[in-house]
Formats: C-alpha cells, structure tokens, sequence
C-alpha cells in the first residue's frame, strides 16, 4: 500500500466498551487523529460504547459468527494480513497480556515493524502471562509504557523492562464537562455518594464499599449510595446490600453509558479497589468539580489524591477508616469545600493536551 506523508499509526485493543483501558484507546485515537496521524484501530471483542477516531476493524464481528479453533485461526489470519498490508509506522497495544501463546503468536508472528506495549494493570497476572522467562524474552527490549508510576518501578524490577516510561491516560475534560449537562431523569435521591464502574467484587472490592457505608453516619443525614454499573457480581453485592439491611439507603442503577451527570450532583466518588493500573474515576470525577474518597491500592490513587486539598485516601481493606472519611466528607464543612475548591485544577495535568504531546514525544522516539 503506498504510503503517504502521514505517519500510520494502529491502537490494539480488547474492545471500545465499558472498560478504562477501553475508553483510554477510544480517547488516545482521538488524541492521535488531532495530532495529524493516519489512525487505526483494531479491536478483539465487539462493544463499541466509545467515541474514537480513525478506521476501525472489528474482529469481535468475526469472533461472534465463528469463535472455533478455525474460526480463531482465521481472525489471527485477518489481524496479520491487516498488520501487513497497512505497512504502520508504529503498533500500539492497549491489551491485558496474560496467555502465553497468543502472547508469542501476535508478538512474533503478527506485529510488523516498532510496538509500544501499554501497560493498564498493575495486578501482574492481569497484565502479563505467568511465565516471567517468557515476559523478559518478549518485552525486555521493547518500548513499553504503564499509566503510573507505581507500575513502571515495578514492572521495570521484575521483567528488567529496559524501555518503560510513565504515560498516564489522557482525558478530554471539555467533553466529560459537556457530557455531564445531558439531561437525565430526576428521580435521584436529593443527598448522595457514588460509585460508578464494573461490578467485580474481587477487582472494586465492593463489599468493603458497603461495610463501610453501613459503618458510617451518612444513613443519619439521608446520604445514600448511588451504584451505577454491571458486572459479573451484581447480585452478590445487592445481596450483601440485603445482610446490611441497607436495601432502602442504596441505589442500583446499573451501566449507565454516560454517567457524567450522575457523578456531578453527587456529594463525593468513591473508589474501593483491590488493585488498579490507574483509575480513570478519579480525574473523571475531579475534573467535575466532585472530590474523592479512595483506598490507597496500587496503582494510581496516591499519585492523584492529597488528603484534605482534593479528597481523602486511607488505608485499605480497613471499613473503620473509610467510614470516618466518608463521615469527614459530610460533617466538616470546611475540609469538604476545600477538596471541592481545588479539585478542578488538580486534575489538569492529565488533560488530552498534555498527554497527547507526551504520546507525540514518545512515537517520534520510537521512530528515531
């Protein structure tokens, strides 16, 4: 195919739904596109709940018709004949790699020319496959990138990862601000705190969420719990809900596709996680004036959160110490309207017109 004088360039990702790595590919394509690249995407699975930029191929199309071993066979064959016909200038890829010989097979035998490989996890198994010879093999050399500092000093440590930087997720804070004017039913509780992303137990730890809740004052001031969100445990947490007679002080909403509304009129967000690469709650709530409460997980909250400038972090997996933040959020009025105050600017480092400069930088390096 003949080239033009625009540098090509394709995003690998799972899919364009429902997850921040998702939404981080969606966003980094419209970030590349404005910077003047020929953009692609090549998706693996079918939802495409994102606005992105640039020619997609979905090979979740595929997967649905036929998901056989020839079926597989097949879209492996469609990937690799799509790599090398568009001759790319650079691959990124934005996919969790934890299975060993898909891992070798699109590493070796489907990428053609230089790949910056993304990391979004900090939980190693999530990230990367079991077999730690195998990860130095493939990557070691490779230009690699994690979206915290807590994640490169550790990926760097246990794969000696010789070309690994920090590139956090880009946000197009102007669009999360428009999209929070939509119009949505009001039907809310008139006080409330939220929780908006996957409903994973063993990820988001949902149940240290409700334990804590449960544990606090909030009930006392009518303050309830806004749930928005689907997953694999929904009905385990709305059982959970259910032990804590907390049934009337808590609202499920299920996956809302644009949950910008919802997070502006709450009193604050809340994250609970076991681990993360780096949450994209926080800046998205931040950045709506909405201050956060998280647990100190790795990776990603400490590197964003100041205790009484923009929210509260506390220790994890303790419900006592999350309960008193929460109740701080309420009943000091003070410290609250100060995390609200600086919220907006505390967050603007991760704007898509820094980030995407950053990205800039870094395919102009691996292109040197």
């Amino acid at each position: 195919m003949p080239k033009t004088n625009k540098k090509k360039v394709c995003i690998v990702a799972s899919s364009l739904s429902k997850g921040g790595a998702e939404r981080s590919s969606a966003v980094l394509s419209q970030m590349l596109y404005s910077l003047d690249y020929d953009v692609h995407i090549i998706t693996i699975l079918l939802g495409v709940d994102y606005d992105y930029s640039g020619k997609h191929l979905n090979l979740g199309l595929l997967k649905n018709k036929d998901d056989s071993f020839f079926g597989r066979l097949k879209r492996l064959q469609v990937f690799r004949t799509y790599i090398i016909k568009h001759d790319f200038d650079v691959i990124i890829d934005n996919r969790s790699r934890n299975l060993a010989y898909r891992e070798f097979l699109i590493s070796k035998l489907v990428y053609k020319g230089p790949v910056v490989y993304v990391i979004h996890n900090f939980n190693t198994k999530k990230a990367f496959s079991k077999y730690t010879w195998l990860n130095k093999w493939l990557y070691k050399t490779q230009y690699m990138t994690a979206v915290s500092q807590a994640a490169v000093d550790k990926y760097k440590r246990t794969f000696d990862l010789q070309n690994i930087r920090t590139l956090y997720n880009g946000f197009n804070f102007d669009n999360i601000r428009a999209l929070a004017n939509e119009h949505i039913v009001n039907d809310l509780p008139e006080k409330f705190i939220i929780f908006f992303g996957r409903i994973d137990n063993k990820h988001k730890n949902l149940k240290l969420l409700l334990d804590s809740y449960q544990q606090s004052d909030l009930k006392k001031h009518n303050v309830k719990l806004l749930i928005l969100g689907d997953g694999p445990d929904l009905e385990l947490i709305k059982t959970h809900a259910d032990q804590l007679e907390l049934s009337n002080h808590i609202d499920f909403r299920g996956f809302v596709k644009n949950p910008y509304p919802y997070v502006k009129m709450a009193k604050f967000s809340v994250l609970t996680s076991t681990f993360e690469g780096f949450p994209m709650v926080i800046p998205e709530s931040l950045s709506l004036g909405i201050p956060v409460v998280s647990v100190d997980c790795n990776s990603g909250p400490n590197e964003v959160i100041k205790t009484g400038f923009n929210g509260v972090l506390v220790e994890n997996n303790n419900p006592v110490r999350l309960a008193d933040a929460f109740d701080k959020m309420i009943l000091d009025a003070d410290f609250y309207n100060n995390c609200v105050s600086n919220s907006v600017n505390s967050v603007e480092r991760f704007s898509i017109a820094y980030i995407k400069q950053s990205w800039d930088k870094l395919i102009k390096d691996v292109l040197k």
